[in-house]
């Protein structure tokens, strides 16, 4: 029986067949860019396409090498197959190859004409997301709930945050939360902090937020309109991040944990609610998933290549088949 290229091989000729593999398939320029601009983002064979400025027939060819090669691996969202780097395991020979040429390629920077193309492709990902939001905002609890209703996840992720606030005597001066839909987490952090920063790309959801937190009332609550680079370019700065049932949701969500290092002040903690990986690829129709869910350790490969240590995580199975992580991860600079 063959081994995957990822476990130890059972004898020494299949390790070297795998090993020569992995050479073979990263033999070419080409496809040492293709895994540089993988390094965060899982992107479709026509998105490659338009990145690379490559035909489809020639660009599949040479993803069926890397695949081959065992340096890529597919995942499927809803009809779209994307492509993302198989993840390392450095118990093993060929996992700490594969790391060694991931580090390698990464002292690469990628040319300006692809980097534009890429963030031409997170642009439409993220027009597309704002749409869908900005038109369906009067059914989001309802999608929502179809899900991972509020109340399964909410209070562990309060707990989470307030596992961290119990460490500290100061009070945080502002809690971001990113995508804060209707706003019921809004006034679960406005006593914890002095000031809320409620972060969304879609004004209509924003409005809905802002009308919740009129009723309540909540008086330190602000909205900014945009993402986490939005909030970045302001200049924004927070004790802890909270992002609960979003990340699904953004085009690049490696972008996340990366801007949200640069927004936490030290010592301060991101607090993420997600699906895990899941195949009810009605989700991305009916309630604009991006992503069918992340397997665990994808948050935890982002989170450490953007600085952070992954302190705890909760996993809740609900009635549905959906599971949900909640997970704290703590910044230190």
């Amino acid at each position: 029986m063959s081994h995957s290229p990822l476990q130890e091989a059972s004898n020494p000729n299949e390790s070297f067949l795998n090993i020569a593999s992995l050479l073979k398939g990263a033999g070419d320029p080409l496809r040492l860019e293709i895994l540089r601009a993988l390094k965060t983002d899982s992107l479709g064979v026509q998105e490659l396409c338009n990145i690379f400025d490559i035909k489809q027939s020639g660009m599949s060819h040479h993803l069926k090498v890397l695949a081959k090669a065992g340096a890529v691996t597919t995942r499927r969202e809803g009809n779209s197959i994307f492509y993302r780097r198989a993840l390392t395991d450095n118990q093993t020979m060929f996992g700490q190859l594969l790391e060694s040429l991931y580090q390698a390629i990464d002292f690469v920077s990628l040319s300006k004409p692809v980097l534009d193309n890429i963030q031409q492709v997170k642009q439409q990902r993220a027009d597309a997301a704002k749409l869908f939001f900005n038109k369906h905002a009067s059914q989001f609890r309802e999608q929502q709930e179809s899900i991972a209703p509020f109340a399964q996840y909410a209070d562990n992720a309060k707990d989470l945050l307030l596992h961290t606030l119990n460490t500290s005597s100061n009070k945080p001066t502002c809690i971001i939360e990113i995508g804060p839909g209707e706003g019921a987490f809004l006034k679960m952090l406005a006593p914890l902090c002095d000031q809320v920063v409620a972060l969304d790309i879609s004004e209509e959801m924003l409005d809905k937020a802002k009308s919740y937190c009129q009723e309540q009332p909540l008086d330190n609550v602000t909205f900014m309109l945009g993402d986490t680079q939005t909030a970045l370019n302001e200049k924004l700065s927070a004790n802890h991040i909270v992002c609960n049932m979003v990340l699904h949701h953004v085009p690049s969500p490696a972008d996340v944990f990366n801007d949200s290092a640069q927004l936490l002040r030290n010592g301060g903690s991101l607090i993420v609610t997600d699906l895990c990986r899941h195949d009810q690829s009605w989700a991305v129709d009916n309630c604009g998933d991006l992503w069918l869910g992340f397997e665990p350790d994808e948050l935890s490969q982002w989170a450490a290549a953007a600085g952070f240590e992954d302190k705890e995580s909760l996993y809740l199975g609900l009635r549905n088949g959906f599971q949900v992580q909640v997970r704290r991860f703590e910044i230190s600079k």
